[in-house]
Formats: C-alpha cells, sequence, structure tokens
C-alpha cells in the first residue's frame, strides 16, 4: 500500500521523465514497498489551476513535488521558500513536512535546478570552472532564473538572452542585486546581430528553454553558423536527446555538447536528498532516462 506519495506538476507534464527516474530510485532503495512505500507521478496542473493544486497535495498528505514548466516562478508564493529560493525566485521543489505559516498550511520550497547544471558543466572537460567564463543563457524563465544564479554566483559572466528583453533585463537586475560580483547584463533576442556578437564572444552557451522539446523538435534559437568551435554548447532540454540546438552544434564542430539529461537527474537527485534524507542512486537514476530515451526513439 502506497503511504507516501511524490510528484511533479506542470502544464505540459506528459512527456516528463521524471516519474521514471524516481520511481526507478524508490525500487533501488526497497523504497517502493512495504509500510511506508513512495510512489512518483506527474500531474497536469495549469497557472490557474496552481493553487488549488498545491493546498490538495498538502491536505491529501503527499510528501514532496517537483515543480517544472511554466509554474516555477508563480510557486513562490504558495510556499515557505528557502533563502536561495526566494533569491533566484523561482522554486522547483516542495517538501511537504514544512509548518503553519500565516494560518494556511503551506510546503517547504527549494530551487535543485542551479545545483544540476552547475555540477554538469564542472564536470566536462571543456568546461571545469566557472569562473571567468562569459556565459549566454538563453531564457529568462523559472531554470534560466536558477542556472544564472549559481553560474553568477561561481564567478560566471553572465548574460541573459530573451525574447522579451525586459525579463531578460529584470533577471540581470535581480543577480546583480543578491550576488557581490555579479556583473549580469541582458540582451533581446530580436537582435541577430547582436546575438551573433554575444556569441563569438561566449564560451558557454546554455539553452534555458523550452525551445526544441518534442514535439517541436526542428526548433532552434542558434544555428550552426552562429557559433565557433571552442564554444561549450548545453541544451536543458532532454526530450528529444538530441535537440536541434545539439545538432547544430555538431554542425559547427562544437567541442563540447551536452544534453540536457544529467541536469535533469542532478536536480532530480538533489530533491529525492531533501524529501527523504538519504543519498540517491544517481547512476540509476541516470540509466533509467536514458534508457526510458532510447525506447522512445
Amino acid at each position: 500500500m502506497v503511504k507516501k506519495i511524490y510528484g511533479i506538476i506542470g502544464d505540459p507534464v506528459a512527456h516528463s521523465l521524471s516519474p521514471v527516474m524516481q520511481n526507478a530510485a524508490f525500487e533501488e532503495l526497497g523504497m517502493s514497498e512495504g509500510k511506508e512505500a513512495a510512489v512518483y507521478l506527474a500531474f497536469r496542473v495549469s497557472r490557474d489551476e496552481l493553487g488549488d493544486a498545491l493546498r490538495g497535495a498538502k491536505s491529501l498528505g503527499f510528501s514532496g513535488l517537483n515543480v517544472t514548466i511554466p509554474l516555477k516562478e508563480k510557486a513562490l508564493s504558495f510556499v515557505d521558500a528557502e533563502e536561495v529560493a526566494k533569491k533566484i525566485g523561482a522554486v522547483n521543489t516542495i517538501d511537504f513536512g514544512g509548518g503553519v505559516v500565516g494560518g494556511a498550511a503551506r510546503g517547504r520550497g527549494y530551487n535543485t535546478d542551479g545545483i544540476g547544471a552547475k555540477r554538469v558543466l564542472e564536470e566536462e572537460e571543456g568546461v571545469g570552472e566557472i569562473k571567468g567564463k562569459r556565459v549566454l543563457i538563453l531564457g529568462a524563465g523559472g531554470a534560466a532564473r536558477a542556472i544564472s544564479f549559481y553560474l553568477a554566483a561561481a564567478g560566471g559572466e553572465v548574460t541573459i538572452a530573451n525574447r522579451t528583453r525586459e525579463r531578460a533585463a529584470e533577471l540581470a537586475s535581480n543577480l546583480n542585486l543578491n550576488l557581490r560580483n555579479a556583473r549580469a547584463r541582458a540582451l533581446g533576442l530580436g537582435s541577430t546581430a547582436e546575438l551573433k556578437k554575444q556569441l563569438k564572444e561566449a564560451d558557454i552557451l546554455i539553452n534555458a528553454t523550452s525551445v526544441g522539446m518534442s514535439p517541436n523538435e526542428n526548433a532552434t534559437l542558434v544555428t550552426a553558423e552562429m557559433m565557433h568551435s571552442d564554444l561549450a554548447v548545453f541544451d536543458i532540454v532532454y526530450n528529444p536527446l538530441q535537440t536541434r540546438l545539439l545538432k547544430e552544434a555538431n554542425l559547427a564542430g562544437v567541442k563540447t555538447v551536452v544534453d540536457g539529461v544529467k541536469m535533469l537527474v542532478y536536480q532530480g537527485a538533489a530533491s529525492f536528498r531533501i524529501w527523504t534524507g538519504q543519498e540517491p542512486p544517481v547512476e540509476v537514476m541516470e540509466n533509467a532516462v536514458r534508457n526510458a530515451l532510447e525506447r522512445r526513439t
């Protein structure tokens, strides 16, 4: 009998491999059966439904949730967020072991996206230490907020590029306000010439948008002729595994090309640790995701 319910909320969410990954972790550690059996499920929740969904999850005794597109920023106002999540301005992990604030039962909010992205990049031979690296991040949503925060905190020179320049400017301003040595800049994606200039100078390009995600697999914001071979290209999209952006990077002869699987795994592992207090079986989680992706192709 299931006693502990975890899940992911967002819209869309049917594509998510978080259930495959987290349930593999529960099974590996013997947590998927017995008196305290745990299960992880996907729940489609729109922005308008978020408040009701979180109150319902708390009332029904859920143990924890992950939060994905497009809810990460809005979810901040429904939880008691830890300080880093407050500074980031978004949460992707909620633990329902928290207390009562303002008369309303609320979960504790965290953000593990940035931890995952930073670890992925630091493990790449073509990247290594972030300090001093010029980082161009595409997007200004919840994932971009977390990734830019951790990379700027590590000494990266961050530029935020977004279709709506005002959102990029707001994020850059937030980074500069909350991080003492940050010098973040904003860029509107309407200017191809300026984007090309920034790419020419960049050491790392990160797609922190949903552009290129299945079923829109042919979409990309950057093409091969805009890249240079010493650029490290990281796409947080993991479905499909080889996004159009990564294919363009290979065409350009880019030496360091990184898919989104390890970020999914590392941020999910950090969430698992928060919820359970146990060390997550990272290798098992990654294998579960990659095997599931292979079955989909």
